[in-house]
């Protein structure tokens, strides 16, 4: 993949539709969300025509803080998951990245405050419109070890989220498929906390 990765979805929409390009413009993937699930279930695609399915990701429990959610191939094969960190995420989202058990990356938000600000201005009738280029929350993946591999930030926007992750350091590809799989997920379920 070329980074910067660009994530766009429209703010204002039925059932949530986010698009991921690369740096050349290119589309990498494609997911819709289903609306009105109690147990989330997303499909991954590579076009916006959803005929090329790449990954499906499952929560592994209806409406949990706690929630797991696996990836599984287009043969049904597993090939991770992320888990989000109950209590944990409730202030400061916190996400581990795991390959069956093994914990291999760690999401964090690096400012909850410009969240919670983000959130707050875009209830207000008129202010809403500009909340989007006034707070950017922040996320950083690192491995076990704390050294950090991308950022995920939003950007400035009208009517639609926007976010870029950047390539911070170089990862396996298995591990950076798990790693983009789980900021998607991540951007689906945080983007209902502001």
């Amino acid at each position: 993949m070329k980074y910067p990765l660009d994530l766009s979805f429209k703010l204002i929409a039925l059932s949530p539709q986010l698009s991921v390009t690369d740096a050349t413009g290119q589309l990498v993937f494609y997911v819709k969300q289903k609306a009105f699930k109690l147990k989330e279930s997303v499909t991954v695609y590579a076009d916006r025509e959803q005929t090329r399915p790449v990954a499906t990701i499952a929560a592994d429990r209806i409406l949990d803080i706690s929630a797991t959610y696996r990836f599984q191939d287009t043969q049904g094969n597993p090939f991770g998951a992320v888990r989000r960190r109950g209590m944990k995420s409730i202030w400061k989202a916190h996400y581990d990245v795991l390959r069956g058990e093994t914990e291999l990356l760690t999401i964090r938000e690096q400012n909850p405050f410009a969240k919670v600000m983000d959130s707050i201005l875009t209830e207000i009738p008129l202010l809403g419109l500009l909340s989007g280029y006034l707070f950017q929350p922040r996320y950083g993946v690192t491995r076990a070890d704390g050294s950090p591999v991308l950022t995920l930030q939003k950007r400035p926007a009208f009517f639609e989220g926007r976010f870029r992750i950047e390539k911070v350091a170089d990862l396996p590809p298995e591990e950076e498929a798990l790693a983009i799989m789980s900021l998607l997920m991540m951007v689906l379920l945080e983007r209902r906390r502001g």
